[in-house]
């Protein structure tokens, strides 16, 4: 036997009604969680706290290098080689190019040899006379001595006598022939001898006669001694000869000495020009750099040029262009030169690398400005360190001058700033239960990069608003410079501050 039970219809619809509202709540409370979560979604905040920040100066501008020159030789020729090409980095000093210089080498062995005679003179008159020319001129003076003291002397007695026997001998000759002669003219005219043999008498008679004639004054000359004059010219072949053999051994004068050190000088200047030329045919580097053109190839004819002139005339006649290390060449405003000094750090980043940064430092300010488009701008270069050279001459290089930093400041970020009709200020977070934001007037310092420096209006801790519910939203948000912050934008117009002391 089954039993039935049936609910009253009364407790039916209660229970009907307690599951309907159990579902209802849980549905509420879901999408009352789900609006809180979405509400704490849209709200962002950030805490206010003390930072360190550095201070920069932010300016554009280019990659120039140091030193610039078109490397050209100091004499017009033909150039025979050539060793570095475009993009290779020289040192000072290297050899880059060699001129043709056969016709200086001939040059060079004629001023070698010019000096080297005049050398050997100079050498000979330093030195002085050879002991042996010494008493070759000892031997002839004592010769020319000898022979005046004979002549002086005059003949001596035994001359005389041998003068006298001469012509004794001749006149007894005389006297045979005169005898022989007569003979013979007798024997003639009887016909004993020819006539032949009468002539060769009559000759032999002729020439006693002539014999005794000159003996006789041969005997006169002995008697009566040595012309004077013979005597006066012998004394002066011995003063000659005495004069000699002093300058021997007195050696050279200091006059000609001097004027044969003034020919060894005069042979060295033209060796060293020659020399010079040559030296100057092999074409260097003035400094270390990079090739950067090349104008030239071995057998052109070059002639010396204006190292700095781009003009094609002054060019097409060179052989390289050289370029130094690269430094940045920056416009700054003039409102900002006075933070700038030399040895000031700086970061420099190209528009070429943007996720690289260089490092430099401030070498040269300007000191007379430039205006462009009515801006006011001083030219401040820093160095740049480049290791693997990756920065071109002309790149487009963005410049921050580390200027200093701000310390223990008071730093909020400059997108939770707005603008409102009570002034500049921040949302912050309510206090209470409701917790619903509330405007904060605030007084900014300066802007470095994202962040504001507040002077005043909040406190440490603080939590403001950089983000709004739907329907909470300011009117109107400030730009990301305020009054009393610095310049234009980070970079513009030849240079901005993007952070001030």
């Amino acid at each position: 036997m089954k039993l039935k039970f049936r609910l009253p219809t009364w407790l039916l619809g209660v229970l009907i009604v307690s599951v309907l509202g159990t579902g209802g709540y849980v549905a509420y409370s879901q999408v009352t969680t789900a609006q809180r979560q979405q509400t704490r979604r849209s709200t962002q905040t950030v805490t206010v706290e003390r930072q360190t920040l550095p201070i920069t100066i932010s300016a554009n501008g280019t990659v120039q290098p140091e030193r610039s020159v078109n490397v050209s030789p100091k004499n017009s020729g033909i150039l025979r080689e050539l060793l570095v090409k475009e993009g290779d980095r020289v040192q000072a000093g290297q050899v880059l190019a060699r001129m043709d210089d056969s016709n200086l080498q001939g040059q060079q062995l004629q001023a070698q040899a010019n000096l080297a005679s005049a050398q050997a003179n100079l050498d000979k008159l330093l030195a002085g006379n050879r002991p042996q020319e010494i008493a070759q001129a000892q031997a002839s003076l004592a010769s020319a001595q000898a022979n005046l003291d004979r002549l002086v002397a005059g003949n001596r007695p035994q001359e005389v006598a041998q003068a006298q026997a001469q012509l004794t001998s001749a006149q007894a000759n005389l006297r045979q022939a005169e005898l022989t002669f007569n003979q013979n003219q007798q024997l003639y005219s009887t016909g004993a001898i020819s006539q032949r043999e009468l002539d060769t008498s009559r000759t032999g008679l002729e020439t006693a006669k002539a014999q005794v004639e000159q003996s006789r004054q041969a005997l006169n000359l002995q008697q009566s001694g040595t012309r004077p004059e013979e005597i006066a010219a012998a004394r002066a072949q011995v003063e000659q000869l005495r004069q000699a053999l002093s300058l021997q051994r007195s050696g050279s004068r200091a006059e000609d000495i001097a004027a044969a050190r003034a020919q060894v000088m005069n042979a060295e200047g033209a060796l060293q020009t020659v020399q010079t030329q040559i030296s100057d045919t092999v074409i260097r580097a003035p400094f270390s750099g990079v090739i950067t053109r090349k104008f030239a190839d071995p057998g052109a004819f070059v002639t010396p040029t204006t190292s700095s002139s781009a003009e094609s005339s002054a060019t097409s006649s060179s052989i390289l262009a050289l370029a130094s290390t690269n430094r940045i060449e920056a416009k700054v405003a003039e409102t900002s030169i006075p933070k700038i000094k030399v040895g000031l750090p700086v970061k420099i980043t190209a528009d070429a690398y943007p996720n690289q940064t260089f490092q430099g430092k401030v070498i040269q300010v300007a000191t007379q400005s430039t205006v462009e488009q009515n801006v006011t701008n001083f030219e401040v270069k820093t160095s740049v360190s480049d290791a693997k050279n990756l920065l071109q001459a002309g790149m487009n290089v963005s410049v921050e001058f580390q200027v200093g930093t701000l310390s223990n400041a008071l730093i909020i970020p400059t997108v939770a700033i707005v603008r409102q009709e009570q002034g500049t200020g921040v949302y912050v977070v309510g206090r209470g239960e409701n917790r619903r934001p509330q405007f904060q007037p605030i007084t900014t310092s300066v802007t470095v990069d994202d962040k504001t420096v507040v002077a005043s209006g909040l406190d440490e801790g603080d939590r403001v608003l950089l983000s709004f519910p739907q329907g909470e939203r300011p009117a109107s948000r400030t730009p990301s410079v305020f009054p009393g912050m610095g310049g234009g934008p980070p970079g513009g117009g030849g240079g901005g501050r993007r952070g001030g002391g």
